[in-house]
């Protein structure tokens, strides 16, 4: 009797581990199979966030980056009030504003008002549409440079800044340097087809019809991609707990200070030829309307393989260089472009113009995907020092220092082009009107790479001057 019971008592526990591994199996099973489903579910996700943050570079930047169609525009038909030179800087204050407010728009969204994202890209794309409608209907300059160069960038601004930090939140450190080179490659790919897309629409219809029609491209573009970037699910929840504070310990690190005088310089330089290279191909170098465009498209094409190559570069593990060597080499080569291509074209010199226009447009179209690598060197280091430090809120800031530089080149540049010209001969573009313009992109372009190869050294600094 013992031995029966003992028998059953055995083949009951033997039932039971079956089914206990059974269960155990089955739940296994179900656990893989929602990890699976998350998976795929957050791959969808970021697959819309990226398609998303590539279609709103068109209403974000298409204008500033076809800015000089206008101002070709503006200056062979002038129907404004006031001086005529300050169209000159609409293009690079509108760059400039957009990205001197992007620090504090990105440190308002990173934390506390992150739930209120797609709702702020909303109003931005109201402000932006109404801008660009009532900038149709201007009568003076003023007028214009407020809608234009001021109110549409500060709406623009506020739809790119909540939307970028969702994108860097979306893609780890390991691929968010290739996930911005690909949404700038998307950005040039905007600055390629607008220049022609807007000189088709002002010679077909006019400059007011233009900027009404350009007005329905920025509001139905926008709605459709701040739709597919959702706010990250780590951020929607924030606003439930007590939100902490954004943390400035890498304002103790001598990277970020090196790297933004960088940052200045390139941009300083670099919006330059945005501006001038339509009207210059039509007064100095004596080329068509439509060779003017073509520069234009021309400057912002490279970039589109430039941006997704260079954020490739400060991601790859197979080519081991330092954020400081790939942020280094842009602005350089930018220069070398500037002073042998561009400063060297004559009357009728296309070839050399274009030349000019596709490797500036490469090297300094490339520029921002390196600021991936720097946003890694950075959090390297806040690791080592044991500090914490928010991605989002240091892109932020980058963007603001290169609105400085925007501003300043702006600025620079409508005294330049007033300076004369530079003693030299007037077969080439150094001794045109335009050579202290020329001369300016140049060495601001070299400075910004000279600065991250030195890395700020004022030790080393003060042994070549005594050298010296």
């Amino acid at each position: 009797m013992n031995d029966a019971n003992q028998i059953r008592l055995q083949e009951s526990r033997a039932s039971a581990i079956h089914e206990l591994d059974s269960s155990d199996a089955e739940q296994r099973t179900m656990d893989l199979e929602q990890i699976d489903s998350r998976q795929a579910e957050s791959n969808r996700k970021k697959l819309s966030v990226l398609v998303g943050s590539g279609i709103i570079q068109l209403p974000i930047w298409g204008f500033a980056m076809s800015y000089g169609i206008f101002q070709e525009y503006y200056s062979e038909n002038w129907i404004f009030e006031g001086d005529r030179s300050i169209t000159g800087i609409i293009g690079t204050t509108a760059n400039g504003v957009m990205y001197l407010s992007m620090p504090f728009l990105f440190a308002l969204f990173t934390r506390r008002w992150a739930r209120w994202r797609q709702t702020a890209a909303l109003c931005g794309t109201v402000i932006a549409c109404i801008s660009f409608f009532l900038s149709a209907y201007s009568t003076t300059v003023w007028h214009l440079f407020a809608t234009q160069g001021i109110l549409s960038a500060l709406g623009c601004a506020l739809i790119y800044s909540p939307t970028t930090l969702s994108l860097g939140e979306w893609y780890t450190t390991s691929n968010r340097a290739l996930a911005y080179g690909i949404v700038l490659s998307c950005k040039n790919i905007v600055g390629t087809s607008c220049p022609f897309m807007v000189r088709a629409l002002i010679d077909a219809y006019g400059f007011k019809t233009t900027l009404k029609v350009w007005t329905a491209i920025v509001g139905g573009s926008s709605i459709i991609a701040i739709c597919m970037i959702p706010t990250h699910p780590s951020k929607v929840s924030i606003h439930q707990t007590r939100a902490r504070q954004i943390p400035w310990h890498f304002l103790r690190h001598r990277s970020i200070y090196f790297y933004s005088i960088a940052i200045i310089f390139q941009s300083s330089g670099y919006g330059i030829p945005q501006t001038y290279l339509s009207t210059y191909a039509r007064d100095v170098a004596m080329l068509s309307q439509t060779s003017g465009t073509l520069m234009l498209a021309l400057f912002n094409a490279p970039g589109i393989i430039a941006s997704a190559f260079f954020g490739w570069l400060s991601d790859n593990k197979k080519i081991p260089l330092s954020a400081q060597a790939v942020s280094a080499i842009p602005p350089i080569c930018s220069a070398l472009s500037a002073f042998f291509f561009w400063g060297l074209t004559s009357k009728g010199a296309i070839g050399l113009l274009i030349i000019f226009s596709m490797t500036f447009g490469f090297f300094s179209g490339g520029y921002s995907a390196t600021w991936g690598g720097m946003l890694k060197q950075i959090e390297r280091e806040s690791v080592e020092r044991n500090e914490a430090v928010d991605p989002g809120m240091l892109y932020g800031l980058l963007n603001g220092v290169r609105g400085v530089g925007y501003a300043s080149g702006g600025i620079a540049g409508m005294g330049l082009l007033k300076a004369g010209t530079i003693v030299t001969s007037q077969r080439f573009a150094f001794g045109s009107s335009y050579g202290p313009l020329i001369l300016f992109t140049g060495l601001s372009s070299l400075i910004g790479g000279w600065v991250v190869l030195w890395r700020w050294n004022p030790k080393r600094f003060l042994l070549l001057m005594s050298r010296g």
